[in-house]
């Protein structure tokens, strides 16, 4: 149920494809060269190596992470006010999830719904 206090949600640009070693070079290669999209510079000097994609209104990052026996899709979705969305997705019996990969930022968390989709809840200019 909605209460007038909720905060607002939208689907955000990201969408992150966490992909294992072993089918990464293949992933990218389908994106860039079997479906020629537009290659994106990556704005991003930590964590996993990552290449981006233009996909349609949307960014799809492409994520090498080591340990993984499978590919996992996580999107995003923004919010004006990350401290309420905090406060009634934890009233909702979302788990957060912020140790799967650190952000460095306090105004973005990690939550996954109940089918395991990882969804970052950020502010939207923090896309």
């Amino acid at each position: 149920m909605s209460h007038p206090t909720d905060p607002a949600f939208e689907g955000g640009r990201n969408i992150a494809m966490k992909v294992p070693p072993h089918q990464w070079e293949a992933t990218v290669g389908f994106y860039r060269d079997t479906l020629g999209l537009r290659e994106l510079d990556n704005p991003f000097t930590s964590g996993p190596q990552s290449v981006g994609f233009a996909f349609g209104m949307n960014r799809l990052w492409v994520d090498r992470v080591p340990g993984m026996s499978q590919a996992e899709l996580w999107l995003q979705v923004t919010t004006a006010d990350t401290a309420a969305a905090a406060e009634h997705l934890a009233a909702s019996g979302v788990a957060r999830c912020d140790a799967i990969e650190p952000l460095g930022s306090e105004s973005a968390f990690w939550v996954a719904s109940p089918a395991a989709i990882v969804h970052l809840v950020s502010e939207p200019d923090a896309d």
